[in-house]
């Protein structure tokens, strides 16, 4: 009867820590569900990898502070394409509204050609061309200019050399006076002139091939326009001090819209 009552005596004990063991296991398993890292996140990489910011063959995403110009020279290319180009793709493009993230076309589509240095040459070239020649010619391919082999330049301006080439500046500085003559390094095709480029002042861009681009900057006057044909030696400009704070001439030479420095081409 006594271990009877004993047994009794403890039931309620034992139940209640079967219970509180059953509560606190469970707790347990909820706690530990809850903190369990999830196995997959948002996709995040799924929206990197199509990523708007992927830029197409043939292209260039426009960048804070770029200009067209500023775009067609880095990439060896005539301003006036570049605007021709992205307009045959797109006629509403404006050359002169281009917004950070847009693309631009920065080669010729298919079928599209740049403009030729013989369509702005003087009339009086023509009159050599024999009689039957003008049904032929608009069919014949020819490059722009046919540069020398490796391009050898003649020298753009007198001067001390004052600033060498390096990434920073690009090309060389030659020191002068305001007024002094700027002369085309080598035959070829003016593509840009004018003051669109900050930190060139007055420029002239001169396409002599597929290739080579050469590039006159901080002039105080233009004597050339764009599409203008020149001669090297040709005096192009007048030496100046424009966007810049004494007189020289800035010099770049740009193979495939790369620059790079020009001493060694000079001869």
């Amino acid at each position: 009867m006594r271990s009877h009552q004993n047994l009794l005596s403890i039931m309620p004990i034992s139940l209640s820590k079967i219970l509180l063991i059953t509560l606190m296991s469970a707790s347990l398993m909820l706690t530990v569900g809850c903190s369990t890292p999830r196995t997959k996140p948002a996709s995040v990489t799924d929206r990197t990898s199509a990523s708007p910011e992927s830029t197409p063959p043939g292209y260039y995403r426009v960048k804070k502070g770029d200009t067209l110009a500023r775009i067609a020279l880095d990439n060896g290319q005539a301003p006036r394409d570049v605007a021709q180009w992205n307009i045959a793709a797109n006629p509403s493009f404006n050359p002169n509204v281009i917004e950070v993230g847009d693309l631009i076309l920065i080669r010729a589509p298919t079928g599209l050609k740049s403009a030729k240095v013989a369509d702005k040459k003087p009339a009086v070239d023509k009159a050599d061309v024999p009689a039957q020649a003008p049904a032929v010619a608009p069919e014949v391919s020819k490059p722009e200019v046919v540069a020398e082999p490796g391009i050898r330049l003649s020298s753009p301006a007198k001067g001390k050399i004052t600033q060498e080439f390096n990434e920073t500046n690009k090309g060389i500085d030659i020191a002068g006076k305001v007024g002094e003559p700027v002369l085309a390094a080598s035959e070829g095709k003016v593509v840009y002139a004018g003051n669109s480029l900050r930190g060139y002042g007055n420029l002239v861009i001169i396409k002599h091939d597929n290739t080579y681009l050469t590039a006159y900057a901080h002039n105080s006057k233009l004597l050339v326009k764009e599409g203008d044909a020149v001669r090297k030696g040709q005096k192009i400009a007048e030496m100046g001090d424009t966007d810049t704070t004494s007189p020289k001439l800035h010099f770049e030479l740009r193979v495939n819209g790369k620059p790079v420095n020009p001493i060694p081409y000079l001869q």
